[in-house]
């Protein structure tokens, strides 16, 4: 049977910009979907536009900080597709911004539990349904801010540069076994974290101004865009690929 037939990707965050953009590209690619986003009505949105229905999509609602929604989306997938070849571990948040001395512990909670413990709980349930195949693909989401420093954004940064070191470790303990552990950096998109994020500035269109300007390629890059690379990333055409990080940055880690 063709990948078409027989294939699965799970995505979380798959309400949001890049989420709904790479859940276009793997719907194109005939594959079977579970998108997990917090709010169920936001994911049936995206199988409405898609053109998706309930013999290639599972719309599934959770907190990806929660152990027990983690577990059931992870089941639930199994239940109805009996495998899960391709994980699109996305789901993050921004979180306020303020110097590290103006944030609270509680901020630093809420980020670090989407972004870092959301992470780890998506590898711990997805890992052995792969390892029982002995084939996958992982994609986590990092961000540029995994691999650099900026004022007024700690927790978020942190959580990023925490992405990284899980990927790599995953990537080391599954190459064995033949599953791949990727992990995709944007750089500034056009999203609703942008939106946010330039907001929290207190003077967006200058941040949004300076980020362009800093920018080689001089303008945000889009969700498609990200999309394209994670697309490659959660197909055989990466066979080779694994520990990798690809920035998707317009040529700003480059400077």
């Amino acid at each position: 049977m063709s990948e078409s037939q027989v294939k699965t990707a799970v995505i979380t965050g798959a309400a949001g910009g890049i989420g709904k953009e790479l859940a276009r590209r793997l719907a194109d690619r005939k594959l079977n979907l579970v998108l997990v986003d917090l709010k169920k009505e936001a994911i049936d949105q995206v199988i409405e536009e898609l053109g998706l229905n309930d013999r290639n999509a599972l719309a599934v609602a959770a907190d990806v900080s929660k152990e027990e929604d983690v577990q059931n989306y992870v089941n639930q997938a199994i239940e109805k597709f009996g495998t899960i070849d391709y994980f699109a571990n996305n789901a993050g948040i921004e979180g306020p911004s303020g110097l590290i001395d103006e944030q609270s512990v509680k901020a630093l909670d809420m980020v670090y539990n989407v972004n870092v413990r959301g992470v780890f709980l998506g590898l711990h349930y997805v890992i052995p349904v792969m390892k029982k195949q002995k084939s996958g693909a992982i994609l986590n989401t990092s961000s540029l801010a995994g691999l650099m420093g900026a004022p007024g954004m700690a927790p978020y940064i942190m959580s990023k540069h925490a992405v990284i070191g899980l990927t790599r470790v995953a990537a080391n303990e599954l190459a064995p076994l033949g599953i791949r552990v990727n992990a995709v950096l944007p750089g500034t998109i056009n999203t609703r974290m942008m939106r946010q994020i330039e907001k929290n500035s207190g003077a967006p269109d200058q941040y949004k101004e300076a980020n362009e300007a800093a920018t080689p390629l001089g303008r945000y890059g889009e969700p498609e865009e990200v999309a394209a690379v994670m697309n490659f990333l959660l197909s055989d055409e990466a066979s080779f690929v694994t520990a990798s990080l690809y920035t998707v940055d317009g040529g700003m880690v480059g400077q």
